[in-house]
């Protein structure tokens, strides 16, 4: 496993991350990424900074093995307290573009499933 390159670079969008993924409960909501931060910690060349993670009761449910910036990032969230809490009880699709949009979908999972 590689070191966490990204970490530290995540932890310092927690407060940013924290006020989003509160407001994405009645909206759908995204900001911009500075590039900067990530190419400093990290060359990812072609690959990329792209990812999209979904997590259900703060456990993400899809493949993010592959990307280094989304298994940071998933490190960052487990480790701040008001995030997982947050993340209880709702379904939550995060994903970054080639553009560096960072976006965050919410939804409550229903009981009756």
């Amino acid at each position: 496993m590689e070191e966490r390159k990204y970490l530290t670079t995540w932890k310092r969008y927690l407060p940013v991350i924290r006020l989003h993924l509160k407001r994405s409960l009645t909206d759908d909501q995204s900001f911009k990424l500075n590039i900067q931060d990530f190419e400093s910690a990290g060359d990812r060349g072609k690959s990329g900074y792209t990812f999209s993670m979904t997590m259900e009761n703060g456990k993400v449910t899809n493949n993010i093995s592959g990307s280094a910036v989304a298994r940071d990032l998933y490190e960052a969230l487990k480790s701040d307290e008001t995030i997982k809490a947050m993340l209880q009880d709702k379904s939550v699709k995060i994903s970054v573009g080639k553009s560096f949009l960072f976006s965050i979908k919410t939804s409550y999972i229903s009981a009756y499933k």
